[in-house]
């Protein structure tokens, strides 16, 4: 059989056959960590170090690189036929690398292979110890040094793995032990947990730590985020939030755990959530938190959960993908996370190669801050948080009402909804909460012959601020902004009105009225002068705190652009920023609230369909 393997480096590469191109060596570790990976890298150079020529001879490869069957047959032929241990590490049990997993025990069995396979989530997996071949208590033994993570516990794993193959192995020398959850800060490293309460006597300081309930000055900010990462020194993007929201004011915390569902790390972290009362959190692991009880370890505090995207993909294959993300990018930072209500904020880093080791044949892929994108999503989780510190009274809303299908007599239309009467219930309702309302006439009379209007020279200043393609896809498609229909005596006009510090206005076309209905869901229609002089004054001239859409559903979400992990030259993201937003949105419709979840950071609140009445 000839096999035609070809290099790829997009968003799909574990559909594609891959040849690694490793020669045998007495051990092998596969996992779908490259922090896993980077430890053991750094335990096989420090083992090198002590046993020199007798040090086993070891080869490492990431999981994502063998999910097609065929790269799975290759490595096998290849590499892991002459090995005398194999450890595997991952998350997912055998639904994740069911063939490959399949194929390696019964390599193993007829080789006489010492193999392990080890869940990385801290539960233990009875379908994995059954497919290994090594007793229950080496596994165990193997698990906890995974589990402990660092170069010196990865030296360990080795040589117990090497003793269980029949190998030499010399003594493992120093601290293994790097707590399993903790408290850690990029200055002062692993850190005590919360601050402390002090009682001074006349013979000696107690000092006993307390639960914060007090509100503190400063706002105060959690960032969660797994263990590994300090295990293999792969802390770039952390250290970047860090940065990040100081410089903005916020006090700090990072918390490491294993895995949201470890039970004792969730146990631990619920209780540091609970003393800690932050006005936000920053969610950096993968996957749902969910346990049998149907809430997360983060829903304790209270308070938005907002997750972040430390993509697997290179910078470079996220920024020519339409799709933005990954399949399982996709799965374990966005779809997974909406589960448990986490607001996607985008991506912050990207995986990018080191130099292959020649001694290994394995080059580490590590995490890269994207600062221009680390920023804007530091941006939109400070956005929520000042409006959460604003008095009622002092918050400007937009409330925002669809034009589709635009007809004179359907006004503001919304499925399942009647949005003008919902609107003027809302007004009522912010009326009641403290926000400053003010009456006026009907919402239909007031949107059928009110407008607000803007300085096209205000415009044209805003938008310099776009990105360059922005500006030129505007100006191919739609022309001068002189031209545009909502265009009157130097002024873009847009129909909207006041009650108070609450707007309401309509949202304005996006392209041709008379092609409206083919328009609607287009990706790729860019939009008029007027949609975009819009948003722009929505959010730099009024000052919005935050915009309400009411109904489904808008064209904001639709605009041009990555389908998710937008980048600044995504229509969508260079429209709202960092504005939060609010989205009623019927509930018998998520895949298209998914878009408004992905793409404009919006948190979508379900309404229920109206109650079918019998026709007259």
């Amino acid at each position: 059989m000839h096999v035609i393997f070809r290099e790829s480096h997009g968003l799909d590469e574990a559909d594609t056959p891959q040849d690694l191109r490793q020669t045998p060596a007495d051990l092998v570790v596969l996992s779908l960590s490259d922090s896993d990976l980077g430890a053991f890298a750094s335990g096989w150079r420090r083992a090198k170090a002590t046993a020199g020529a007798d040090m086993p001879s070891l080869r490492l490869a990431n999981l994502v690189a063998l999910k097609h069957p065929l790269s799975v047959d290759t490595y096998i032929d290849n590499t892991l036929h002459a090995a005398r241990g194999i450890l595997i590490r991952l998350i997912g049990g055998v639904p994740y690398w069911p063939y490959g997993l399949q194929s390696v025990a019964a390599l193993a069995r007829e080789k006489g292979i010492a193999l392990a396979i080890l869940p990385a989530d801290g539960r233990q997996d009875r379908q994995l110890d059954e497919l290994s071949t090594l007793p229950i208590s080496t596994l165990r033994r193997l698990g906890d040094l995974c589990a402990t993570g660092g170069p010196v516990a990865a030296h360990a794993a080795l040589a117990q793995l090497a003793l269980a193959a029949g190998l030499y192995a010399t003594p493992v020398l120093g601290d293994k032990a790097l707590p399993i959850y903790g408290f850690w800060s990029p200055k002062q490293g692993l850190t005590s947990p919360l601050t402390t309460e002090t009682t001074e006597t006349t013979e000696t300081t107690e000092t006993t730590e307390t639960t914060e309930t007090t509100e503190h000055a400063a706002p105060r900010l959690a960032i969660t985020f797994y263990r590994s990462f300090l295990s293999a020194g792969d802390t770039s993007p952390i250290q970047a939030l860090f940065d990040a929201f100081e410089q903005r004011g916020f006090d700090v915390y990072g918390l490491f755990i294993p895995s949201l569902k470890a039970p004792e790390a969730a146990k631990w972290l619920v209780q540091q959530l609970h003393a800690l009362a932050p006005d936000a959190i920053v969610n950096a692991t993968s996957f749902s938190g969910k346990g049998k009880d149907g809430t997360s370890p983060l829903d304790v505090a209270g308070v938005p959960v907002f997750q972040v995207a430390l993509a697997t993909s290179t910078r470079s294959a996220w920024a020519e993908a339409d799709r933005g993300l990954s399949p399982s990018d996709l799965a374990m930072h966005v779809v997974l996370p909406e589960v448990d209500g986490r607001l996607f904020s985008g991506v912050v880093s990207f995986k990018e190669p080191d130099a292959r080791d020649p001694d290994l044949q394995y080059a580490r892929y590590a995490h890269n801050a994207h600062p221009t994108r680390l920023a804007a999503a530091v941006d939109k989780v400070a956005a929520w948080v000042t409006l959460a510190k604003k008095t009622p009274a002092d918050k400007r809303i937009a409330m925002i009402l669809s034009t589709y299908p635009g007809k004179s007599w359907q006004m503001a239309h919304a499925v399942g909804l009647d949005a003008l009467g919902s609107a003027e219930a809302l007004l009522q309702d912010l009326d009641g909460a403290g926000y400053h309302v003010t009456a006026g006439v009907p919402l239909e009379q007031a949107l059928s012959r009110e407008t607000v209007t803007w300085p096209l020279d205000q415009y044209l200043e805003e938008l310099q601020n776009l990105p360059a393609n922005l500006q030129a896809d505007l100006a191919a498609v739609w022309g001068a902004p002189q031209d545009d229909p909502s265009m009157k005596d130097g002024l873009f006009e847009f129909k909207a009105t006041s009650r108070g510090n609450i707007l309401i206005a309509l949202q304005p076309e996006r392209g041709t009225p008379k092609v409206r209905e083919a328009e609607y869901h287009d990706l790729s229609r860019v939009p008029r002068h007027g949609y975009v002089a819009f948003y722009l004054w929505l959010r730099n001239a009024r000052n919005s705190d935050a915009m309400l859409h009411l109904g489904a559903h808008g064209t904001l979400e639709w605009l041009p652009g990555k389908s998710v992990a937008l980048s600044d030259s995504c229509w969508p993201e260079a429209l709202i920023a960092q504005m939060p937003v609010i989205y009623p949105f019927i509930v018998n419709d998520p895949g298209e609230a998914a878009q408004a979840k992905r793409r404009i950071s919006a948190v979508t609140l379900g309404h229920i369909p109206p109650p079918l009445k019998a026709a007259d």
